[in-house]
């Protein structure tokens, strides 16, 4: 009888327990999501988050960072990484490229003699930090146009409950995730902060560039200009972002078999130059070893490298 009335207990306080943790417990996480909230709108305009003051952010070596900041090459990483919203410094990006195409060149150099392929790989392996940064920032650009749609809805129903475009930013800022959140604050803050609107939506369109974007900043400023209902102008926009995302879902279906194929025509002659070597390796040594077998190993390369590209063009196509 005893261990029967733990049992029940046990049960009953099992059950009791979890009732309440479904019941409790999330009410209890969207109090403290509301008190945060709360917090944040009332925060002072003079913390440290709304600052006037840039910070400039250093790398692991100033004195490169300096030196690639005034170079042309500087600037165009520093662009590079604003639009990747990377936490590095293009000397930390110049840094990295140099030690990884060493570090490279050098494991390379233990398994083949051959100097020209040392400095090839030790070249792919320097561009390899500057290769990170492009496709974060094609990924960090796709997301935005993914959610782009988003932020025009809720600017469109903000402008229809009688806010002004300029507040209407700040709720896209707060409301959405990244990255389409943090590049609106940029433009809420700069236009908030006295800079004139058109110039604040000409740099969001320089962050991003995107045709869509470009689309939205032109069709603010012609609408300030000439006048108009803006909350129609920017329902419009976003059904022509999503008919131009589902136009390109359809591409891509009908493209996979050309890239399918510029996969299978790249990946093929390396297979059978790894096969081959492991059946008749004194074979493929002739092609390492003698002057016309380098030749023509780099001339296969080149047109390997050619022929990739030029079906990734064939299969483009813009919409």
């Amino acid at each position: 009888m005893i261990a029967a009335l733990l049992v029940f207990i046990f049960v009953v306080a099992v059950t009791v327990g979890v009732y309440a943790l479904s019941v409790y417990v999330p009410k209890a996480l969207a109090r403290q999501r509301l008190e945060q909230r709360l917090h944040e709108i009332a925060q002072p305009a003079g913390d440290a988050d709304s600052s006037l003051v840039k910070e400039r952010k250093e790398g692991p070596v100033p004195a490169l960072d300096q030196l690639v900041g005034a170079t042309p090459a500087g600037a165009f990483l520093s662009k590079l990484i604003d639009q990747a919203a990377a936490n590095v410094t293009p000397g930390g990006v110049v840094l990295a490229s140099l030690v990884v195409g060493a570090g490279a060149a050098f494991v390379t150099s233990l398994f083949v003699r051959f100097a020209i392929v040392v400095l090839i790989v030790g070249l792919v392996g320097t561009a390899v930090p500057v290769i990170w940064l492009i496709r974060a920032r094609s990924s960090r650009l796709k997301r935005f146009e993914e959610q782009f749609p988003e932020a025009l809805d809720l600017l469109s129903r903000a402008i229809r409950a009688g806010h002004a475009f300029q507040t209407s930013l700040g709720m896209v800022a707060s409301e959405l995730p990244a990255p389409v959140g943090p590049e609106f604050k940029k433009t809420f803050d700069q236009q908030n902060f006295g800079l004139p609107l058109r110039d604040a939506m000409n740099q969001l369109s320089e962050r991003v560039p995107l045709l869509d974007v470009r689309f939205f900043v032109t069709a603010v400023s012609i609408q300030r200009d000439t006048g108009g209902n803006l909350a129609e102008i920017l329902d419009n926009l976003a059904h022509v972002v999503r008919e131009r995302f589902k136009i390109r879902r359809q591409v891509r279906v009908h493209t996979a078999h050309g890239r399918f194929t510029g996969y299978v025509l790249m990946a093929l002659p390396a297979f059978l130059a790894i096969m081959l070597s492991r059946l008749n390796p004194a074979m493929m040594d002739l092609l390492f070893k003698e002057r016309m077998g380098q030749m023509m190993l780099g001339g296969a390369i080149l047109l390997q490298t050619v022929g990739y590209f030029w079906i990734r063009h064939v299969i483009k196509i813009e919409v």
